[in-house]
């Protein structure tokens, strides 16, 4: 029997949450106002728009939905959808009242009231769909799909489509984080001698070239696949998997593109280099169908050391510096440190669950 991933995945979205509830985490003070003068203000606030508005109800939809699962697979059938909503109603709570702290971030009784809708329309959907018998059917099709062990594979691919969002300078370009963390640690250590002790790039960075940029569009898009391959047991599911991951993988970045420049711009990252890109990782990914599981694993540590290495190797360009300053400062605000850390984070996640993979004797 598998463990159930519903769990750990219900408490990374919670995290989230919290994550893009506060973000940027900085300026907390005490502004004189009552904690819990929100409650009480006028429905709807004098400043909402509809993007506001889907964003709360749709954004802890799936919290609900998680938590009623990870409730049921526990054994509490009954009654799993209002704890749920429960546990999601508090959370919202307890962010609208640390945001009164936040210069930044406006409590609302609308956020909170969308908040909670939302989480009972999905603890609500997972309550049905299990008394539908579509939850075991699920079970039964994993059983079928992955081998044992696939839990943590199957929580970084959940995560693998939420990281996409947030814009990145090369395409599936993930984990780019090294000239930011100098810059950081430049910025924090400044005027104090521990500046000179860090081994920071004194050349300017070479831009990536067109083979560059092609590889490691191959390459990025090529580590869900193999990661996939890692717990997937058949060959012909392991092509439809693949296949879904590549559609997938442009349709996301191409929404990045629309959120970040405008719909008019969904599709101009597809350049020659990224076309070619798109394809070869198709055409590894069916080369690489029949490889037993041990050696994907193998292959995506491969992978994942050399795609890192070239991205944080090459620099970023002013242009998509300013794209990242109009998320921080825009509407997105509350999805920029949600999905600059996924981005951030999600290739060493993989590069951690691989390293256990090859470590460990295939059961």
């Amino acid at each position: 029997m598998y463990k159930s991933s519903a769990g750990p995945l219900a408490l990374i979205y919670a995290a989230l949450i919290v994550f893009a509830s506060l973000f940027p985490f900085d300026g907390w003070r005490a502004q004189g106002i009552d904690p819990w003068v929100f409650l009480v203000a006028h429905m709807p606030p004098p400043y909402w728009t509809g993007f506001d508005v889907t964003a709360n109800f749709v954004g802890y939809a799936p919290l609900g939905f998680l938590l009623a699962l990870a409730l049921m697979r526990m054994r509490w059938r009954w009654g799993a959808w209002l704890l749920a909503t429960v546990a999601g109603v508090l959370l919202s709570l307890g962010l609208e009242f640390l945001q009164i702290y936040l210069p930044r971030r406006v409590p609302s009784n609308m956020d909170l009231a969308l908040n909670s809708a939302g989480t009972l329309v999905g603890a609500l959907t997972a309550a049905a769909l299990e008394r539908l018998g579509a939850i075991d059917r699920w079970s039964d099709f994993r059983d079928r799909w992955f081998v044992q062990d696939a839990q943590g594979a199957l929580v970084l691919l959940a995560l693998w489509p939420l990281a996409l969002l947030f814009p990145a300078a090369v395409p599936f370009g993930l984990g780019q984080v090294l000239e930011r963390l100098e810059a950081a640690l430049a910025e924090i250590l400044a005027d104090t001698p521990f500046l000179d002790w860090l081994p920071m790039r004194d050349t300017a960075l070479d831009p990536l070239s067109p083979g560059g940029e092609l590889l490691c569009v191959t390459l990025g898009l090529l580590i869900p696949c193999l990661l996939g391959y890692c717990v997937i047991r058949q060959a012909s599911r392991r092509a439809l998997f693949a296949l879904a991951v590549v559609v997938a993988g442009v349709v996301l970045t191409a929404l990045s593109a629309a959120l970040s420049w405008g719909p008019a711009h969904a599709w101009e990252w597809m350049g020659l280099p990224a076309r070619v890109g798109v394809w070869g990782a198709l055409a590894l990914a069916v080369v690489l169908l029949a490889v037993p599981r041990r050696a994907c694993a193998a292959l995506l540590l491969l992978v994942l050391v050399w795609h890192l290495g070239l991205l944080n190797q090459a620099p970023t360009s002013a242009y998509f510096a300013q794209t990242l300053q109009a998320w921080e400062q825009g509407r997105f605000i509350r999805f920029y440190g949600l999905g600059q850390w996924l981005g951030w984070l999600w290739p060493y996640g993989a590069l951690a669950f691989v390293l256990v993979r090859v470590g460990r004797r295939e059961s």
